[in-house]
């Protein structure tokens, strides 16, 4: 197995572990306790805060923010500017066992491995817990302490256990109470593949059930 190939201007603190064939880009902060696999592949100018974990294959875009002691397990990818909070965490495995019936400790070929796919400027917030195979579309929004199970549609906000629709965001994260052409808080147009925007006429602005 080769060293981890940390690039220039990344900064890995002395209590972090990086393993060997872990990948680090240029201008990443790996900060306290953090833990980064073999094969983890991190990209650009992110942020691994004290504590986290990112297992083994887990792929994390540029411009990533991982909070403290959050949890990204085999099987998950992160897009690009993915926001995940504070001890959220992301499972892999829809039948968890320890053994087999007859007691005997199942292995890595033992069990399948759900994928996961979190869409560029997502975000996740502090304590949710996402379950495996599931795919969360570009920016959008996860509330805090919410149990995701069904795939997230971009610009959603989602909340609750288990998670469900209660509107749609704009990519600065403010709620949109209804159709426009502009944001109020950044005033910046809706993206034009956004439900909200005022040319889009197929339904999709319905809420849904998540």
């Amino acid at each position: 197995m080769s060293a981890a190939e940390i690039a220039a201007g990344a900064f890995v603190h002395a209590t972090a572990l990086v393993e060997d064939g872990a990948s680090i880009g240029p201008g990443t902060r790996v900060w306290h306790n953090a833990q980064v696999r073999t094969r983890a592949s991190i990209g650009a100018r992110c942020i691994i805060g004290k504590g986290a974990f990112v297992d083994f294959d887990v792929t994390i875009g540029d411009d990533a923010k991982l909070q403290n002691y959050a949890c990204v397990y085999h099987g998950v990818t992160l897009g690009r500017g993915v926001f995940v909070g504070p001890h959220a965490v992301f499972t892999n495995d829809r039948n968890p066992r320890a053994t087999d019936a007859a007691f005997r400790p199942l292995g890595d070929g033992d069990w399948e491995v759900g994928e996961t796919l979190v869409g560029d400027g997502a975000a996740i917030g502090a304590n949710s817990t996402i379950l495996p195979g599931v795919r969360i579309g570009h920016w959008a929004l996860v509330g805090a302490g919410a149990v995701v199970t069904r795939d997230v549609a971009p610009y959603a906000l989602v909340a609750g256990s288990p998670a469900r629709q209660l509107g749609w965001v704009c990519p600065c994260g403010n709620r949109l109470a209804a159709d426009g052409p502009a944001c109020a808080r950044c005033g910046h147009a809706l993206p034009p593949d956004h439900p909200l925007h005022p040319q889009r006429s197929d339904g999709s602005s319905e809420l849904l059930e998540i």
